[in-house]
């Protein structure tokens, strides 16, 4: 097991999160609703690990998986004692044969496009893992193809199953008299680098790719900002990015950048999303201040308070139960296919979320390579 799937399993374990933590225990098929049936498309994403996983549902519930690169699949195989069967090198085959209800995509960035163009003249529903796409060109392919088939285009974040991220939004909701409005927030997602980090080859080879991937840090972590700002104010627009991009360690990244810091202002707040490829510790936190309080999550159950009139930091641990919050992404997808799950407006696995994320991303690139600011319309 190497270093990245060993963080995730640690993380998951001492965070207490499971699959049970809100939901029934016999996962994606409950015995007393529709069954759900999940394909995978593409194996090569680190966090493409989390399928087969104690900790989720979906694996014992994947009726194939859709993967060209044969030593990638023996991995699998060996590491997660899975049936030669299950594995295809052709996604049209696989989609045409098992005719699976949803389709897990798992490969480069790159690829989310063609397997949405597989999936939703099939009417099979699809779950991409972060980010939504490479360039906003894709994402509106993407988008458009979903709608016109009708299908459910959600994108995966590990953010989202955080307590500390639903706890944080319940409290500038639920209790705004004690925070005031959002002014500012600050979101710091990273760690070391990949390579430092022991991702595998298969990974590495396109997360570092400026065509398959879209970038680096800022694509690879910038994403997770957006994507929280983007669910705090329910769909703001904003109005100018500015971004900062460099590259410390060009030797391992010659092609793309391994720091990026973007800054998004809005009518009455501004976010600064660090992405970085550079941080000595791994991280995914956020401070989220308000006029009169503020609210930092400096850990995946943990959420530091200060209401307006107090003179200290009050540290909560937040449960999963009492938030009321789906940790495991895979039955929340299959919750959405059933029709169980309607997600709220602008939520984090939501394609209108996910389309303000592209325009972010993508105003951020061009503001890095030009050195202006740029206006949103």
């Amino acid at each position: 097991m190497h270093w990245i799937l060993y963080f995730a399993s640690l993380l998951l374990t001492s965070a207490g999160f499971s699959a049970t933590a809100s939901q029934p225990a016999n996962g994606l098929n409950d015995s007393s609703a529709e069954p759900v049936t999940m394909a995978v498309a593409g194996l090569s994403h680190g966090h493409a690990h989390w399928i087969f996983q104690d900790h989720f549902a979906a694996g014992d519930y994947v009726i194939g998986v859709y993967e060209p690169d044969e030593e990638l699949v023996r991995q699998f195989i060996n590491n997660y004692n899975l049936d030669r069967d299950l594995f295809f090198d052709d996604l049209d085959e696989m989609l045409d044969e098992l005719q699976p209800s949803g389709l897990l995509a798992f490969g480069a960035v790159y690829d989310h496009l063609s397997v949405v163009e597989a999936a939703a003249p099939r009417g099979v529903h699809v779950m991409v893992e972060k980010p939504l796409a490479v360039s906003l060109d894709h994402a509106m392919q993407m988008k458009a193809l979903a709608e016109d088939h009708g299908i459910h285009l959600l994108t995966n974040y590990e953010t989202s199953w955080y307590p500390s991220t639903e706890k944080t939004k319940q409290l500038f909701t639920q209790n705004r008299e004690d925070f005031g409005e959002i002014r500012k927030a600050m979101f710091h997602h990273g760690h070391m680098g990949p390579k430092e980090i022991g991702v595998g080859p298969e990974f590495l080879d396109w997360l570092i790719d400026p065509v398959l991937n879209g970038g680096g840090a800022l694509m690879d972590f910038g994403c997770y900002g957006a994507n929280l700002m983007t669910w705090l104010t329910t769909g703001e627009q904003p109005h100018t990015v500015t971004a900062v991009t460099q590259t410390h360690k060009p030797e391992i990244y010659a092609e793309v950048d391994d720091e990026a810091t973007i800054i998004v202002t809005y009518p009455e707040s501004q976010a600064i999303i660090q992405a970085s490829w550079n941080w000595p510790i791994d991280r995914k936190d956020m401070e989220i201040y308000g006029v009169d309080g503020y609210v930092k999550a400096p850990a995946s159950d943990v959420v530091d308070i200060r209401r307006g009139g107090e003179s200290e930091t009050v540290s909560h641990t937040v449960s999963a139960g009492e938030v009321q919050l789906e940790t495991d992404p895979f039955h929340y997808f299959a919750g959405v296919i059933r029709g169980e799950i309607e997600m709220p407006p602008y939520s984090l696995y939501t394609l209108e979320n996910n389309m303000l994320v592209m325009q972010i991303l993508e105003s951020a690139k061009k503001s890095a390579e030009t050195g202006r600011t740029i206006e949103l319309e």
